[in-house]
């Protein structure tokens, strides 16, 4: 890769955050660091997998694939490479080893937590059972491996409404996120789906800022402003937005807009900067929102652990850990596509 061809890339990213702002001499400083990734990832086998959340550089510069943590974990059980390095945080890489086993996978982040997955362990859930016999435990994606070994069926953002109703018990207990929880109970009311569910205590420290004041606020600067939110988001923001979804579901929305629309978009910036490179005639309002788990991944320490593998932080599981998490995993599959 050029300079040119990076700077062209990376220069239409004008979310107004001091580490979305590139420079040619910035890029310059880059591009050595983007090119020894690329070239050392096809003598090791390698293949990038990058969440949406990382910084442009890396989604743009040396990601082979990018996504949410959904279509990512898909991606990793179809490259041939014997290598996943993740650029993401952990419970990711460990959904792409429940699915891919034979894989070495690696997560190169420093941060490789996550408010909401640490929420919770699988421990809690069995405590849970304990306390509601009777009722089903449908947990989030976005947890850990011992958890999802703990659940009957996991979702994501883009299927749990569908799984939530589908589900053959009126009795539910959902895990670990509480306002993607109260914005489940909210759409199975409009459904008139009586379900009995049940709410755990975590949140996504970067969703759960966003409310109705700061909606209405842009709303009342912008005439015609598309307010676009994820289910994590607090359901006070989900009800004044214009469209509520996981985060791919958010870039098919964003894709059939037309030119020159304005567009708030409410969960982490990397998506946002995404879109800025991908929708440059559109125009996207708002501040930056950083996970600092996502962005804890750099061009430098995705270089570290190409170049020092043996010392990398490595995805490892219990078998019996990973069975169990792969049976609810496969019905998520099932439910999904009834």
């Amino acid at each position: 890769m050029t300079a040119d061809e990076l700077f062209n890339r990376l220069n239409k990213i004008q979310p107004g955050a001091v580490l979305c702002h590139y420079t040619r001499e910035k890029v310059e400083q880059m591009l050595p660091l983007i090119n020894e990734i690329n070239e050392r990832k096809k003598d090791q086998d390698t293949v990038i997998l990058a969440h949406s959340y990382c910084a442009p550089e890396i989604v743009l510069g040396v990601a082979d694939y990018t996504g949410d943590s959904y279509k990512l974990s898909e991606d990793a059980t179809k490259v041939p490479q014997n290598t996943i390095l993740f650029s993401a945080v952990r419970f990711m890489g460990e959904t792409a080893k429940i699915l891919s086993p034979q894989k070495d996978v690696l997560i190169p982040g420093t941060l490789t937590g996550c408010s909401l997955a640490d929420s919770i362990t699988g421990k809690d859930v069995q405590a849970l059972r304990e306390k509601y016999p009777d009722h089903a435990f449908i947990c989030y994606i976005n947890t850990t491996a011992d958890v999802k070994a703990a659940c009957d069926v996991c979702v994501t953002s883009g299927n749990v409404m569908k799984i939530v109703e589908a589900y053959p018990n009126d009795k539910i207990c959902f895990v670990p996120d509480k306002l993607m929880g109260q914005n489940i109970i909210t759409e199975m009311e409009s459904r008139g789906v009586k379900k009995d569910i049940v709410l755990y205590t975590g949140s996504c420290y970067v969703h759960e800022t966003y409310d109705a004041e700061l909606i209405q606020f842009f709303r009342s600067q912008n005439p015609g402003l598309k307010v676009v939110s994820h289910p994590e988001c607090n359901p006070s923001a989900a009800f004044y937005s214009d469209f509520v979804g996981s985060t791919g579901q958010m870039v098919k929305y964003i894709d059939g807009l037309p030119p020159k629309s304005k567009v708030l978009l409410l969960t982490e910036c990397g998506l946002n900067a995404r879109m800025h490179y991908e929708h440059p005639d559109m125009e996207f309002i708002g501040s930056c929102s950083m996970c600092k788990y996502m962005k804890s991944n750099s061009l430098e320490n995705i270089l570290e652990t190409l170049r020092h593998p043996e010392k990398a932080n490595r995805v490892e599981l219990d078998e019996d850990t990973r069975v169990k998490a792969k049976k609810c995993i496969d019905a998520m599959f099932h439910y999904a596509n009834l």
